[in-house]
């Protein structure tokens, strides 16, 4: 690990002008950025630590019935809260897919958004890898790839974005707040990750020193939580991350689907939003016809990177999978493995 500059700012005016410096990062509980300093990945010049900055911990509800989460909650705590899993279960279930029990309490949900990814080929310095070091080359598509992306990759690069959190709050229209020298803006969280292109390293639209301060769900994102699911396949049952996994949110009235929401992971550098499928399950029937025409459209645009074809049809799966059991009803109480395929669970209408 290189040498670096520690700074503790006491305010956000203070970690903005600390993080001016080139070679700056910032610091919250270091679950990945940590872990890419010690395998020579990450070299900051300066860690700016944000754990000790006041009022970036809190989940506040708003005046108009929207959610703001401060961008230092850890996960564990906002998927145990009572009110919040009420309210946005799929989002709860994904938080506990997510890690283990030891990560989850130290993560928070600003760096989650803003995890790495896991390619392998990334996190080797001795790999050529344009997200890493740009122009290098990418030995990922001619490499072990079975894992990367089937949708908005380019040659430049395929990786996948790894978190689950970030997968049912693009469905519910979740809102990054940033806070930056040159003032405060808010980006809706599905246009906050960049595809790769020909820039694979720029990887979201921070700004060099720009601090993630919040996330805010809307007024009305709570209406899908009687029939809202998150689903998640892995190479293991746990501590592992999504092959592919999908959040599905239902409005049902008198047997009819009214709005839906559909969300990827796994298959590309951002969550990805499945609009066409959204659409064409508005007014459906919820049964399994109208769920396997929307996970056709939802991957219609995919195409292997590699040795992946496969996921492809997985992905089609999972998304009827998670739309299904979204149609039963949000279980009352969340299964022992969250978001599992393998998970026993008859459903059962959120109370």
């Amino acid at each position: 690990m290189n040498r670096f500059d520690y700074v503790r700012p006491r305010t956000i005016a203070e970690a903005l002008s600390a993080a001016a410096q080139p070679g700056s990062a910032y610091l919250a509980a270091g679950t990945n950025l940590i872990d890419l300093m010690k395998i020579g990945v990450a070299r900051p010049a300066r860690l700016v630590d944000l754990n000790h900055l006041p009022g970036l911990d809190a989940i506040e509800g708003l005046p108009d019935g929207g959610l703001r989460l401060g961008a230092q909650v850890r996960n564990a705590t906002l998927a145990r809260d009572a009110g919040f899993a009420r309210r946005f279960p799929a989002v709860a279930e994904a938080l506990l897919a997510g890690a283990s029990a030891q990560l989850r309490n130290a993560a928070t949900v600003g760096g989650n958004i803003l995890q790495r990814t896991r390619c392998a080929y990334f996190q080797d310095p001795d790999s050529a890898c344009n997200r890493r070091e740009p122009g290098s080359g990418c030995d990922a598509r001619d490499g072990e790839n079975r894992l990367h992306a089937v949708l908005g990759w380019s040659d430049a690069c395929i990786a996948t974005h790894p978190s689950d959190f970030c997968v049912p709050l693009v469905a519910l229209d979740a809102v990054v707040e940033i806070e930056g020298s040159d003032g405060a803006r808010e980006v809706p969280l599905r246009n906050f990750h960049l595809l790769p292109g020909t820039t694979p390293e720029r990887e979201s639209v921070l700004a060099p020193g720009e601090l993630v301060v919040a996330l805010r769900l809307p007024p009305g994102a709570d209406r899908f939580a009687a029939h809202a699911r998150y689903v998640k396949l892995r190479e293991r049952t746990s501590y592992a991350f999504a092959l592919v996994s999908a959040a599905a949110g239902l409005h049902v009235e008198e047997g009819r689907i009214v709005e839906a929401r559909l969300a990827l992971g796994g298959v590309a550098a951002r969550p990805w939003r499945a609009e066409a499928a959204e659409i064409a399950l508005a007014g459906a029937i919820p049964d399994a016809a109208a769920f396997r025409r929307a996970a056709e459209l939802a991957l219609a645009e995919a195409r292997p990177s590699g040795e992946n074809g496969f996921k492809i049809e997985l992905a089609r799966r999972i998304a009827v999978r998670a739309l299904s059991l979204a149609a039963s009803g949000t279980p009352t109480r969340l299964p022992a493995l969250p978001a599992s395929p393998f998970a026993s669970s008859a459903g059962g209408l959120h109370d």
